[in-house]
């Protein structure tokens, strides 16, 4: 796993230390980066899980008034919402926003709930970072 962290590394950052996009901007392509950070949406650094690693996507789709419940992560994630806006409620009373078109990357071991109070659906996709065999989210009093 490190070692291939290490080529992820050096893959995307020239000798001089900055950054390379994944695909350059032209006439008929256009490249917007999203997200490029260290640490999770409430500060927390990232690290990688040991073992076998696994990366897994799923879409989500939330109508109005829909809630996810109160959970957490395990591994490191990426959200990503395409349509709507979703707040993000954290148990020490934080509330976080992300609209169509912002990324997160989201809290890791700290219960959440994601709510749409819009009156139109939400729609995002999550990106795990994890490892073969690991939970991806844990519901509250389930640990």
């Amino acid at each position: 796993m490190k070692t291939l962290l290490l080529l992820l590394l050096m893959v995307t950052v020239t000798p001089s230390g900055h950054p390379v996009r994944a695909l350059e901007s032209s006439e008929v392509i256009k490249a917007t980066p999203i997200l490029n950070v260290q640490q999770t949406w409430i500060g927390q650094p990232i690290s990688y899980p040991v073992g076998e690693a696994e990366l897994s996507g799923v879409v989500i789709e939330m109508a109005p008034g829909g809630e996810t419940g109160w959970h957490q992560h395990p591994v490191p994630s990426v959200g990503y919402v395409m349509e709507g806006e979703l707040e993000v409620h954290f148990k020490d009373g934080e509330i976080k926003h992300l609209k169509a078109g912002e990324a997160a990357a989201e809290a890791i071991n700290v219960l959440h709930n994601g709510v749409n109070n819009g009156d139109t659906p939400v729609k995002l996709v999550i990106f795990y970072i994890g490892r073969v065999g690991s939970q991806l989210t844990i519901p509250e009093n389930t640990e």
